[in-house]
Formats: C-alpha cells, sequence, structure tokens
C-alpha cells in the first residue's frame, strides 16, 4: 500500500467498503512496459479497470486500447483517445456492433472462425482482423478456457477466408493466461504463430502482427517476475521464431498494468465457529464474491490481506462474503492465516485489488451497493 492510499483512507469518511486506486503506481508500471518492450505497443485492456480517470492517464501517456464492447470503446475515446488507438479484442461480437464500432473509427478486429470473418467483412470492409489461435496456459494462476480461439491448424484457413473477402489478413494472437508467472510462456505459441505466418505467406497472404496479450502477473502473496524479465524472454522467444524479420507487436496488460495500484478496505462484520471443538474460525466481511472479489472463484486468486492487528497470533479462518448465497465464500478449501485477535468492527486492507474488483462488482444483489471506487 502506498503512502498516499494510507493517506487518503485515514482520512476519509466512512462509507462502507472501497478500492482506492493510486495513478502514480500506473504511470510506473506503464513506463515499465514500454522500457522492456520498446518496440512493442501497449494496449491497456480496458476491462481490468475502466475508470475515466485511467484511461486518462494511460492516453496522456501515449498507450492504446484493448477493447470488448463498444462501451469500453466510448470510455477511451471519451478519454481523449483516437479511434487507431483501439482494438476490438472480442472474438465474440454482435455484427450490428461490429458497424457501431467501424463507423466510430476502429479499425482493428479478433477473429477465431470464419463466421466471425464473415460479419466482419459485411459491415466492415477493408477491416484488419487478426486470428486468435489457443493456449494451454501452463503456468498460469488463471488459466482461460477453450472459449475464445482456435487451434493454430485452423488459423490459416481463417485468415485466407479474411483475405479472399476483402479483408485486411493482419496477424495472430494468443494469451497465455491471467497472473502468468513463467516468463518462457509465450515461446510455443510464438513458434505457433511464427508457422502460422510461414503457411499464409505460401498462400500469398503476408501478415504483419503479432498480439502477444496479456498475461502479465502483479504481486499478490508470491513473487513474481518484474516485467523486463517477460521482455527479455519474449524478445528472444521472438527472434529464435521468427529470425531477423521480427514482426509488428502489441501487448495487452491488464492486471499488471493496475492490480499492484489498488487497495480495498474492508470491515469485519462476523467473527464465529461452526462447533465449538471447531480449529477453523469463519470471518465475513462487507465486500464477498459479488462485491468485487470475484477472482477468489475456486481459490484462484489469493489477495494479501493486512490488518492493525498483525504480529499477533495467527489462525485458520474461512473468509466470507456478507450475502445471503452459499457461494460467497472467499476462502475456505484452503482456509486464511488471520491474527486470532482480529474482532468484529476491524478493518482489514485487502491489495492486489485495482484490477478486475470494480468491473465484477454487481449493481445491487441482496441490496448491497456496487464497490466504491476512488482514483488519487
Amino acid at each position: 500500500m502506498t503512502a498516499r492510499i494510507h493517506e487518503f483512507l485515514r482520512n476519509r469518511r466512512e462509507d462502507g467498503p472501497c478500492v482506492v486506486v493510486d495513478l502514480e503506481v500506473i504511470q510506473k508500471n506503464y513506463q515499465r512496459f514500454a522500457r522492456a518492450l520498446p518496440d512493442t505497443r501497449v494496449f491497456y485492456a480496458v476491462k481490468a479497470n475502466p475508470a475515466p480517470e485511467i484511461l486518462r492517464l494511460l492516453t496522456r501517456m501515449g498507450s492504446c486500447f484493448d477493447t470488448a464492447s463498444v462501451q469500453e470503446m466510448e470510455m477511451v475515446l471519451a478519454a481523449g483517445a483516437t479511434a487507431d488507438r483501439i482494438s476490438y479484442g472480442n472474438t465474440i461480437k454482435k455484427e450490428r456492433d461490429i458497424a457501431r464500432a467501424f463507423e466510430m473509427g476502429v479499425e482493428l478486429f479478433a477473429v477465431d472462425c470464419v463466421a466471425e470473418v464473415e460479419k466482419i467483412a459485411r459491415v466492415a470492409p477493408g477491416a484488419k482482423v487478426f486470428c486468435r489461435i489457443l493456449c494451454d496456459g501452463a503456468g498460469a494462476e488463471w488459466p482461460l478456457s477453450r472459449k475464445f480461439g482456435c487451434v493454430p491448424e485452423m488459423a490459416p484457413d481463417v485468415l485466407e477466408a479474411a483475405h479472399r473477402l476483402g479483408l485486411h489478413a493482419y496477424g495472430v494472437s494468443f494469451h497465455v493466461g491471467s497472473q502468468q508467472a513463467n516468463t518462457q510462456a509465450w515461446d510455443q505459441a510464438l513458434a505457433s504463430s511464427a508457422d502460422i505466418f510461414r503457411q499464409c505467406a505460401e498462400r500469398g497472404i503476408h501478415l504483419s502482427m503479432v498480439n502477444l496479450g496479456g498475461g502479465f502477473p502483479t504481486r499478490y502473496l508470491k513473487e513474481v517476475p518484474g516485467v523486463q524479465s517477460f521482455g527479455d524472454a519474449i524478445f528472444c522467444a521472438l527472434s529464435k521464431h521468427f529470425g531477423n524479420r521480427i514482426p509488428e507487436t502489441i501487448i495487452e496488460p491488464g492486471r499488471g498494468m493496475v492490480g499492484n495500484a489498488g487497495v480495498i478496505e474492508t470491515e469485519v462484520v462476523l467473527v464465529s465457529k461452526k462447533a465449538e471443538d471447531d480449529e477453523v474460525r469463519w470471518v465475513y466481511l462487507d465486500i464477498g464474491k459479488f462485491n468485487g472479489l470475484a477472482e477468489t472463484m475456486d481459490e484462484a486468486i489469493r489477495y494479501p490481506i493486512r490488518s492493525e492487528r498483525d504480529g499477533d497470533e495467527l489462525v485458520p479462518c474461512v473468509l466470507a462474503g456478507p450475502t445471503c448465497d452459499s457461494v460467497d465464500v472467499l476462502y475456505e478449501k484452503e482456509p486464511y492465516l488471520l491474527p486470532f485477535s482480529i474482532e468484529i468492527g476491524d478493518k482489514l486492507l485487502i491489495e492486489g485489488t485495482g484490477a478486475y474488483t470494480t468491473t465484477y462488482s454487481a449493481v445491487a444483489f441482496n441490496g448491497f451497493p456496487p464497490l466504491k471506487s476512488y482514483i488519487i
């Protein structure tokens, strides 16, 4: 937690759980990405945290933006960015949304099948398309499913279909999994990408770009490699598989850009046991899965949690949210160690919560309001 966040929380009026995000941390993160891969364009993944203040800062710093909907594009444009800095990175798009994006000036679209290519060809003639391929995600805390992407063997046919329909077959993309701790995770995907480039060239289609995706981690309970380590490994893999003909590249950091910039302050609502001889206590907070902590699903992301009682004896606790839904339990399979002295009314600080918290917060499940957000 930064001194700026600490000072803000010390002086704020009590109004329930909130996340506080420090823009100075995001500014430093962007600079690290720019230094680590100097020839690569940064497309911030808006879904991680679309706060207007964050989008305005990144716009001023020269960032581009990966968007998943027309609404996110409108946010980016409102922040002052131009349409040529926007990618429509969602492979699942309504045709009317493709048309609207194209009308707004967006010309870069993700695809992973011929049917999606055909939609773009009908309403966005001449647009640039890149084909997303599947990636195993080994080493990621949150591996991605098969929902997005096609097998690499299918990609040349998808890109050839785009070429034949008058679109600009622009490149290939992949995602190595969210919170990826393995710096070598990009190697196999880049090998597949280089093979797709070769196959397309044999068909008279010359691709230009590889979208390296996101996956860059933020620190939670475990140490993770720094951005420069990822940059060095990615450049080595590019050189290995593309030789001296390294393509244009882009990255889509989301969590790695804003995750460590935010802290949630939450209150302990109840401390109890399920049986007198139970060694594990239940600690209920005023925030849970439906209020911004959806990434505790399957206990995939384990956030650092601090309290004013740190240093006291630690005991295993099940952490749960306040709603009347039995799935609103954060950590139970592997109970969380918290001070035995924690009491009702204590404040806890959940660190590393600048990404995927406000955007996962329900509108009013059980009547609880969405997570408040302060950008400082």
